[in-house]
C-alpha cells in the first residue's frame, strides 16, 4: 500500500520517515519529497508497505501524531491525476484587442 504523509518537519529525511513506519511492519520504500531546485523538503512524503494490514495499522496509529513538534497527517495515497495540457490557468493575449505594451 502506498501511504501519503503530510505536514512533515523540514528536518525529516527519508531514513527518519522509514523508521517511523518500520515499527508497524516492513517498509519497501520511504521518500520525503524535495524541491527540485533547492533540494529542501517540501513537507510531505510517501511510504510503501507491502502488507496492507500493517499499512492500515500504521495509518491509524500515526495519523495526527506529533513528529518534531508538528501534527502529521497520514492517509492512503491516491493515484496521481494526469495534468491536462490545455493551460486552464494561463492567460492568452492572442487575438486580444488590448496592447501588451
Amino acid at each position: 500500500m502506498n501511504i501519503y504523509v503530510s505536514n512533515l518537519s523540514f528536518n525529516v529525511v527519508d531514513e527518519d520517515l522509514k523508521a517511523f513506519f518500520e515499527e508497524y511492519g516492513e517498509v519497501s520504500s520511504a521518500r520525503v519529497i524535495t524541491d527540485k531546485y533547492t533540494g529542501r523538503s517540501r513537507g510531505f512524503g510517501f511510504v510503501e508497505m507491502p502488507d496492507d494490514e500493517q499499512a492500515k495499522k500504521a495509518i491509524t496509529e500515526l495519523d495526527k501524531g506529533v513528529v518534531e513538534g508538528r501534527a502529521i497527517t497520514v492517509t492512503e495515497a491516491k493515484p496521481r491525476e494526469e495534468r491536462s495540457n490545455n493551460g486552464g490557468n494561463r492567460r492568452s493575449f492572442a487575438g486580444s484587442s488590448r496592447s501588451r505594451y
